[in-house]
């Protein structure tokens, strides 16, 4: 075991200083992210006071971001003109075939949230809404579309673990664009689902599914799973991203929601965080509590153990890791008895 002496010997006053100014270059992406400065540069190289009259900008403002950008190299700077470097076009723009800008833009929300971090540390409470230049409706768009970046590369290879993939009917709750809903319904061609989230978000996931050819085996369901009843019918239950934006109380009630509405015999199926017993490892959920903190009344990152109890609690059986992962994309699944 690590004794206290060898823990602190890797901080020096330059590496805890250089620690404190990560947020620097964070701050500058995510500002050139929240203005879709990438965007105007796609076509062709501009100057900061063309680019300030596009993006309708102050130039002194924006002239001293994009020296900054260009610093970072996520910029090119010659003549006095601004370019993208090669590939940054199918990352940072919103046609890109990688684009990443989505989630690029939420977490320059979330970076507002951790500046507040000490009060909420101190109060307990959420950070307050600080606006940014896009309006709410950019923020949602982009909350969506974030989760769509981060969950598309890596669903096929998530789903593999619940196989072999015996479900008739898929319920994904707080199914967002339809992301997981296709993946599932690609990997079980026969099935049928239902995406239940809230009415704001059907429209964005009745676009994603058409592009997909998928319309009439998914059925779209407008609710808010804290207020509203689940749509019966299911029995496979996927809980997407959701368990560490609740209280343990607040996961009890939901899971009770899908038990009742699951048919006998059929599965949920939980994608999060998930912690060791100590809670400092994975490293990546330690800081998603702190995401959470900043972010949630009451929201955190669980143990396998307390999801287990709380499942349990709701009438599940049989829950079980069936996918490790350092970061979101750990999967446990439980079972409700009873005959298929």
């Amino acid at each position: 075991m690590m004794n206290s002496k060898s823990l602190s010997s890797r901080w020096t006053a330059d590496a805890l200083l250089a620690l404190s100014r990560t947020y620097q270059e964070a701050a500058v992406l995510a500002a050139a992210a929240d203005l879709d400065l990438f965007s105007p540069l796609a076509s062709a190289p501009r100057s900061a006071a063309e680019l300030a009259r596009l993006l309708q900008c102050n130039e002194r403002g924006l002239a001293i971001l994009l020296d900054a950008l260009a610093a970072l190299r996520l910029l090119e700077k010659s003549n006095g003109r601004f370019a993208l470097p090669p590939g940054l076009e199918a990352l940072l723009t919103p046609g890109g075939s990688q684009s990443i800008l989505a989630m690029t833009q939420h977490q320059a929300h979330c970076l507002r949230n951790w500046a507040q971090l000490a009060s909420a540390a101190k109060t307990g409470r959420p950070a307050q809404a600080i606006p940014n230049v896009r309006g709410e409706s950019g923020e949602h768009e982009a909350f969506i579309g974030g989760m769509h970046d981060i969950s598309a590369p890596v669903a096929d290879q998530v789903i593999q673990a619940l196989q072999p993939l015996q479900f008739q009917h898929l319920l994904d709750i707080g199914g967002a664009s339809g992301t997981w809903t296709i993946a599932f319904l690609r990997a079980c061609p026969s099935a049928q689902a239902t995406l239940f989230d809230l009415p704001e978000v059907i429209p964005m996931a009745r676009r994603r599914l058409a592009a997909a050819g998928l319309t009439d085996r998914a059925r779209l369901v407008p609710g808010d799973f804290y207020e509203d009843a689940l749509p019966p019918g299911a029995d496979l239950a996927w809980v997407s991203a959701i368990v560490h934006q609740n209280s343990r109380e607040q996961n009890r009630a939901l899971f009770a929601k899908v038990f009742q509405t699951l048919a006998p015999g059929g599965r949920i199926a939980l994608r999060d965080v998930l912690m060791e017993e100590c809670r400092t490892r994975p490293v990546a959920g330690a800081l998603f509590a702190v995401n959470m903190l900043v972010a949630t009344q009451a929201g955190g990152t669980f143990t396998f153990a307390e999801l287990r109890d709380d499942l349990a609690a709701s009438g599940f059986v049989q829950a079980a890791v069936v996918r490790h992962d350092p970061a979101m994309n750990s999967v446990v699944v439980a079972v409700k008895e009873g005959p298929r």
